[in-house]
């Protein structure tokens, strides 16, 4: 095979093939995926980094089962490079973001994801690639937990936890583009921010218990997990609903909830192509914005994951993949 026909049908990932600490992820050239029937091929300019990411590296295992060799990611910002049979949604050039396959493996940080063509939603008017690639797991993790899980409605209180995190801070918009009254937990440095997204009421956790000033809620939106699960049903009113997105051990306090009339669940994002059609309505008429922390080159993907397990981000981290201006 020569070298041009190699160019084509070959692409730079990010792999590791161990479990570990973030020097596991290198940079390798593998095979350039193929869009099957009812998929896309998108030709990636950005990834956003979640979570889910580092932890999955860590842990060296995917939800399914899935061992390395693996390239890690879902937050895709790109172009339609290719379209399998079937689609009728998007054409070659179309700009799109989306969340693929989670939680099986998609294979984000790569310069090519083939996917389901519904698991993508063309990128909002206005937003480069960078800030799309940012949006998906978080936005649609808020979306289905407030919207779709918690049913929020105007005038109800809202309690957002660590409400300047990636999840965080798009949960405060969308659950004030509801019509909520919306508390957030985070640091004192934070709170500008948050009040510039909508936050009602703001809570630094370094100085206050929430527990003890927060009261009658109707949803709390909960990533921190522990401890806090529990403390948080005191702040629900009856009818109240928790709503975890790590998933439960044995300290969810389903058993407590039932007991004191509400309700605790926890969420697992799915990907959702109506849900990115509601967040790009809502960024594209102003009511929702994505923060960006940090942006680096895929090549400094260890670095991102060292960053992101820091947990000193304010909203998200993105790998530039290519050119990612347009």
């Amino acid at each position: 095979m020569d070298q041009a026909t190699t160019a084509l049908t070959t692409m730079r990932a990010v792999s590791q093939d161990s479990a570990g600490a973030p020097d596991v992820l290198k940079v390798i050239e593998t095979r350039r995926p193929v869009a099957g029937r009812g998929e896309i091929l998108v030709r990636v300019h950005a990834a956003g980094v979640n979570p889910a990411d580092w932890k999955t590296r860590e842990r060296g295992e995917f939800a399914d089962g899935t061992r390395p060799p693996f390239t890690l990611g879902w937050d895709v910002a790109g172009v339609v490079a290719a379209v399998g049979d079937g689609v009728t949604l998007f054409e070659v050039g179309d700009a799109v973001f989306g969340m693929p396959r989670f939680p099986h493996p998609a294979g984000a940080y790569a310069e090519y994801v083939a996917a389901p063509a519904r698991h993508f939603a063309p990128r909002p008017e206005g937003l480069d690639h960078i800030r799309a690639a940012a949006l998906p797991l978080a936005s649609l993790t808020a979306w289905q937990a407030l919207v779709d899980t918690a049913h929020v409605r105007p005038g109800q209180r809202v309690l957002v936890h660590a409400a300047a995190g990636g999840v965080g801070h798009l949960a405060v918009q969308i659950a004030k583009a509801r019509g909520a009254y919306v508390i957030g937990t985070a640091s004192a440095a934070k709170h500008e921010l948050l009040r510039s997204l909508g936050a009602d009421e703001l809570i630094d956790y370094r100085e206050r218990d929430f527990t003890e000033t927060v009261r009658d809620v109707d949803v709390v939106l909960d990533g921190l997990g522990g401890r806090t699960w529990a403390r948080s049903l005191r702040t629900l009113r009856p009818g109240g609903t928790l709503v975890s997105i790590l998933p439960p051990d044995d300290s969810f306090p389903v058993a407590e909830a039932e007991a004191a009339g509400v309700r605790a669940v926890f969420m697992l994002v799915e990907p959702d192509h109506a849900g990115l059609r509601a967040i790009t309505s809502l960024v594209e008429s102003g009511r929702l914005r994505v923060v960006v922390d940090r942006v680096l080159p895929v090549e400094e993907a260890a670095q991102a994951h060292v960053l992101g397990e820091a947990g000193r981000t304010t909203g998200k981290i993105v790998l530039s993949v290519r050119d990612s201006s347009g």
